[in-house]
């Protein structure tokens, strides 16, 4: 069996606009000690598999500069999606693709916006996600991070018997809990964060799509055998836009018969927000976090500091902001108010027809 990992790069981004922007997404700034997210992960799996094995899935128009930011990767493995469609359309085509190279493939996914650490044991977790799946060839196998406090932003995993080692069934995945809730699934030690990454045989994930998502299989594979035809673009263009936008837990995990889970004892962040982004770079004295090559910052404490190419940034007396200076936009807001930047960029597509976007 040939061991293949698919790396979803799609999004938009928007809570880390004004940076992240339809043409050059957050997977793609050069955010960690100057690497891109999409860049740590590839990175990652590197300690794993040899660049021929790993895959990326993204949008089309992005396909250029992920082969500049991963030029190690051969070009037939840049799978540039016509539009996104949720995650069960984006693993569905890899799948689906995989497969037809050769059937025996399996196939983990990952995503292109956490920081996981440290490498050493997220490599042991693939390792093993890996060999279950090839142990048990019906399963699908999820990653549970185990989780370290009742965070009620994630989505849950029940785990019941241990199959050996890291190795648990899945009894129920759970949405996002109230705070009452989570502390009782941290309590119990009987949950993980789900984790959104998998691995399993291409033929499995590809039958629970036939079963579950038939229309989206059926088009799916037409255009998988279309691939490396003159129409490929044109079909795809044409069908893509028609799949089902749905995400792959609630298009087939949650419905699966036999679904195991992974432990990954590790350190695991969204970097989704300019908050997050914070928990993985070093403060300075003050508790200022700053991304951006030129600052002064007088009688400041606990900033989000960022700015693109060689501008400064200087504050004087101010506490608990989010600066962000691109080149042609600049957000100023508290801290606390970070979850309005995705409202925000909604209200700029309305009134500045898409200019900032």
């Amino acid at each position: 069996m040939m061991r293949r990992a698919v790396i979803m790069a799609g999004g938009a981004g928007t809570r880390l606009w004004p940076l992240s922007r339809a043409d050059r997404p957050k997977q793609l700034l050069p955010l960690i000690g100057g690497a891109s997210l999409l860049r740590k992960s590839y990175e990652r799996l590197a300690e794993l598999l040899e660049p021929e094995q790993i895959l990326i899935i993204t949008g089309a128009a992005h396909l250029d500069q992920v082969h500049e930011q991963l030029p190690e990767l051969p070009r037939e493995n840049l799978i540039g999606e016509p539009c996104g469609r949720d995650t069960a359309a984006a693993i569905g085509m890899s799948a689906a693709l995989l497969h037809k190279r050769d059937p025996e493939t399996v196939m983990s996914v990952f995503t292109a916006d956490h920081m996981i650490e440290p490498v050493e044991r997220f490599v042991a977790a693939v390792q093993r996600g890996f060999e279950a799946a090839e142990q048990h060839g019906d399963a699908l196998i999820t990653f549970g991070i185990k989780p370290t406090w009742a965070h009620t932003g994630l989505g849950y995993i029940h785990r019941g018997r241990s199959l050996g080692g890291d190795l648990y069934e899945v009894v129920q995945f759970k949405e996002k809990p109230d705070a009452a809730t989570a502390q009782e699934y941290l309590d119990s030690g009987q949950y993980y964060w789900n984790s959104g990454m998998f691995v399993w045989r291409t033929e499995t994930i590809l039958d629970q799509l036939r079963r579950h998502l038939p229309d989206s299989h059926e088009k799916l594979v037409r255009m998988a055998d279309a691939w490396d035809k003159p129409d490929a673009a044109s079909l795809a263009a044409q069908v893509y836009p028609a799949l089902e936008k749905i995400s792959i837990d609630f298009a087939v995990m949650e419905k699966a018969p036999r679904v195991m889970a992974v432990q990954m004892d590790c350190n695991w962040l969204d970097v989704g927000s300019w908050p997050s982004l914070a928990d993985v770079l070093e403060p300075d004295p003050a508790g200022n976090v700053k991304a951006a090559a030129q600052t002064m910052l007088m009688d400041s404490r606990a900033n989000i500091i960022v700015a693109d190419g060689d501008h400064l940034v200087a504050t004087i007396g101010v506490s608990d902001l989010i600066v962000v200076h691109s080149s042609d936009a600049t957000l100023i807001c508290r801290k606390q108010d970070a979850e309005q930047i995705k409202t925000l960029v909604e209200q700029l597509k309305q009134t500045h027809e898409g200019k900032y976007q």
